[in-house]
């Protein structure tokens, strides 16, 4: 599986889909916004910060794991670090595969393990 990990202190700039093979037949993206409440408190962004090499060891590590059962050709993922105002995103991820359903089921636990596992936090 191909893996792009990529840390950012611009605004994401979502790249253009390459296909690896003509065998792709899903493309799955997800965008995490800032929100204006944050646990009922009103904010104007939140501060992103991130332990960065041992972050891309657990997401690798997560992305070969998740792979093994739910078979996927590329995934990218690119994580905004610093100022992020409510409204622009601080994360996004595309996963392709050759089918939907490994694609979604994927894209759905590579979050969950990232919110669980990876040394990323916020603060307003």
């Amino acid at each position: 599986m191909d893996k792009q990990i990529v840390f950012t202190t611009a605004p994401i700039v979502i790249p253009s889909p390459a296909l690896p093979s003509r065998e792709i037949g899903a493309s799955v993206e997800f965008q995490g916004i800032v929100r204006e409440l944050e646990q009922g408190q009103s904010l104007t962004g939140l501060h992103y910060e991130a332990h960065e090499s041992m972050a891309r060891r657990h997401l690798e590590r997560i992305f070969d794991e998740l792979c093994a059962t739910h078979p996927c050709a590329a995934v990218v993922f690119i994580h905004r670090l610093g100022w992020v105002p409510v409204g622009e995103a601080s994360l996004f991820v595309r996963v392709l595969a050759a089918h939907r359903g490994e694609a979604l089921r994927f894209l759905a636990e590579s979050i969950d393990r990232l919110k669980a596992d990876v040394p990323i936090w916020k603060r307003a």
